[in-house]
């Protein structure tokens, strides 16, 4: 079977949808990955929006679970597939989902700091797990992609996903550990 592989460059716009499928979690979300293209003018003008589905499995339900959040920019790598599907009314719909392989922050948007998890004894030396969680005091913190007002597509208001990489870091932390 030919299985397409492709890279997505979005934030997480939905919940996270965690479920057991045929005994294996799964953590389903929607992300949206905006393009953006410069006029003539030298001004940024908003292209066309990619909405997928990213299904995780296996080790990355652990990290994407702990290590990530609604609105969170990253990076997703996997496999793509169309699933049809009939809506409440009857209709054939199709929506496209990503079985991802890898899925991480995107390090142009957030800054973020791994760390290597604790050795238990009697573990065997295999490469770490990695998890983490979002680093946060609570507080409103209106420079945090959370705390900002958002469209349609999950952005942040006049930020797109398709930000050039020259573009300042936002003013977060992202911890990952297991």
């Amino acid at each position: 079977m030919f299985e397409t592989s492709i890279t997505v460059v979005g934030r997480i716009i939905t919940d996270f949808r965690r479920r057991v499928v045929a005994g294996q979690e799964v953590i389903s979300f929607r992300v949206a990955s905006n393009s953006r293209r410069r006029t003539a003018e030298g001004t940024w003008e908003p292209g066309n929006t990619l909405y997928i589905t990213v299904n995780c499995w296996g080790k990355l339900v652990t990290g994407v679970g702990a290590g990530l959040y609604k609105g969170a920019p990253i990076i997703a790598v996997g496999t793509v597939h169309t699933s049809e599907y009939e809506d409440r009314e009857g209709v054939k719909r199709s929506s496209l989902e990503m079985r991802a392989s890898a899925v991480g922050p995107d390090l142009a948007r957030v800054i973020a700091r791994i760390e290597q998890p604790p050795q238990h004894p009697g573990a065997d030396a295999g490469p770490p797990a990695i998890g983490g969680h979002g680093v946060s005091d609570g507080a409103e913190d209106p420079d945090r992609p959370e705390d900002q007002p958002r469209d349609e597509a999950g952005d942040e208001a006049g930020d797109q996903a398709g930000d050039e990489a020259g573009d300042e870091a936002e003013d977060e932390a992202l911890v990952l550990s297991s």
